[in-house]
């Protein structure tokens, strides 16, 4: 029994490495495809259709969402977007320490890589393990997509309002018009909701929104004058 017993573990091993092989090379090729193809469907998407809000979206290329649209998106969310490899180390440090003296208000120093890689691989939570995962999927899409294609992904696919998701769908619901066609501050409206937008709403225009879109303006008005940002969202 005991023979028997030292040859199993043995065996599971083997057979547990062939299983995470197979299932790190399925996920390497689809990581692959969507460097090129749109994702059918997200976790997150398809919550919003299981609880009843829907889903709106419209994928649209880079280069049909206008100069503010874009330069909006990394203003309010990731500034230094051209500059890192997918993480904000230094942020990331501050609201470690800010969140430890304030348990109650938890703050966030998620890139736009890795908020790609949460909404279009995982789901929404703050558990160490997706975390865990969040951290590995942001490395593999920073080593194979471009920025280019990590910023178009990121705004097809963040929530932009309930049961809106990217910024093509988001402007036909609020401004009726494509999202080639955004002004910069419309812009800068729809990029302020972005951390909440079923809680910041634009349509009625939450206080949220209301004091953090004029910020985003001045935030964008920097950003364009450098040479990194202007070869993203040109």
């Amino acid at each position: 029994m005991a023979v028997k017993t030292k040859g199993l573990v043995p065996r599971l091993w083997r057979k547990t490495k062939r299983v995470l092989l197979v299932l790190f090379l399925l996920h390497f090729v689809y990581i692959l495809l969507l460097k090129w193809v749109n994702p059918p469907i997200t976790i997150t998407q398809l919550g919003s259709l299981i609880s009843g809000d829907g889903l709106k979206r419209d994928y649209i290329d880079l280069e049909d969402m206008s100069v503010y649209s874009k330069l909006a998106f990394i203003a309010a969310e990731d500034q230094k977007f051209p500059d890192h490899g997918g993480f904000d180390w230094k942020s990331i440090g501050k609201a470690m320490d800010y969140n430890k003296r304030n348990p109650n208000k938890i703050r966030g120093a998620s890139t736009i890589s890795q908020q790609v890689a949460k909404n279009v691989f995982l789901w929404q939570g703050r558990s160490n393990f997706r975390k865990g995962l969040e951290m590995y999927f942001t490395f593999m899409i920073e080593l194979v997509w471009s920025k280019e294609r990590i910023l178009e992904m990121y705004m097809n696919v963040s929530e932009t309002g309930e049961g809106i998701f990217g910024i093509e769908a988001a402007s036909q619901a609020l401004f009726r018009k494509p999202a080639k066609k955004l002004t910069r501050r419309e812009a800068a409206l729809i990029a302020s909701s972005l951390p909440n937008p079923k809680i910041y709403t634009i349509a009625p225009m939450s206080k949220y929104v209301a004091e953090k879109y004029p910020r985003v303006l001045r935030y964008m008005a920097s950003l364009e004058k450098d040479e990194d940002i202007q070869k993203l969202v040109q």
